[in-house]
């Protein structure tokens, strides 16, 4: 039986290009990885079709507490799926609901968690979701905060943006790699260096090199427009809509900006997206990964 590496983040902040990153990388091929079989090759504790496996019948429309009930066995079956280590995507929280952890630990080897500033993830959540960008904001910032049940997908305990943040980079006892969202964009060959670095995987520079640009913004965009993304929300016109850091300064109010720097000011200053005057500006976190 294998052990889950947990590829995890907040929703909107950079997973599924960690995830065609490294479907590239172990691939090495000529061509990008289609992006429609990133499924296959990272599970998601996200999808219907394993928990209705595990409970061998139909889960559409349970309540969200019979599901998270199952989510152990579910995290059982990935582990059971292939020996070693197995990627398995989530947006959950690290926490425990009614005793019952939302990421089983002894199934757990390590985990690389994605974080990006919350005023673009606010930005991002409001044109996936199809929220009014004060709705996103308001989203990102409530404590209970899960998404709705879909026909492919079970609710996930997302919380607010902050909590989640501190969930996975303050979890004793897990082995963790954390990088940033706009680090993978100004130096992505360090930053995805360093990850396969800490997934132990063999390093090819030349393998690394293709793996970057076969998992870019434009290759990924290209793919979705071919031939759609079976991870796209039905509420948003594409998935890959513009994959740039700092949209929120078009797209945000001054009182929206200062309503989220407000509300998660010291995550936001410990990982480096406010400056010493306390505005918006990325720098180098507070405090190193490890």
């Amino acid at each position: 039986m294998g052990q889950i590496i947990w590829l995890a983040s907040y929703p909107k902040s950079g997973n599924t290009w960690l995830r065609a990153f490294l479907a590239n990388y172990r691939a090495g091929g000529s061509e990008p990885v289609d992006i429609n079989r990133l499924p296959e090759l990272s599970f998601s504790d996200s999808r219907v079709r394993y928990f209705d496996q595990v409970a061998g019948r139909p889960t559409a429309g349970l309540p969200f507490a019979e599901i998270h009930r199952l989510r152990p066995a579910v995290h059982q079956l990935f582990a059971q799926a292939r020996d070693g280590t197995v990627l398995v995507k989530t947006h959950c929280t690290l926490s425990q609901i009614d005793d019952i952890p939302t990421i089983t630990p002894e199934l757990t080897a390590a985990a690389l968690y994605v974080v990006r500033t919350p005023l673009d993830v606010a930005v991002s959540f409001a044109h996936h979701f199809g929220l009014p960008m004060a709705s996103a904001v308001q989203a990102i910032s409530f404590p209970q905060l899960k998404s709705a049940p879909q026909d492919d997908t079970v609710a996930q305990p997302f919380s607010d943006w902050s909590s989640h943040v501190l969930s996975w980079l303050d979890a004793p006892g897990l082995k963790l790699h954390w990088l940033r969202y706009e680090d993978l964009h100004r130096a992505p060959a360090r930053v995805f260096k360093g990850v396969i670095a800490f997934l132990g995987w063999p390093f090819e520079a030349e393998r690394l090199r293709n793996a970057i640009r076969q998992s870019d913004f434009r290759t990924l965009a290209a793919q979705e427009a071919k031939a759609g993304f079976v991870e796209a929300s039905r509420k948003a016109e594409r998935f890959f809509r513009r994959g740039q850091i700092g949209s929120w300064r078009s797209e945000l109010t001054a009182d929206q900006v200062a309503f989220l720097t407000d509300r998660h000011r010291g995550v936001m200053t410990r990982l480096g997206y406010l400056g010493p005057d306390g505005k918006p500006a990325v720098r180098e976190p507070e405090r190193a990964n490890g």
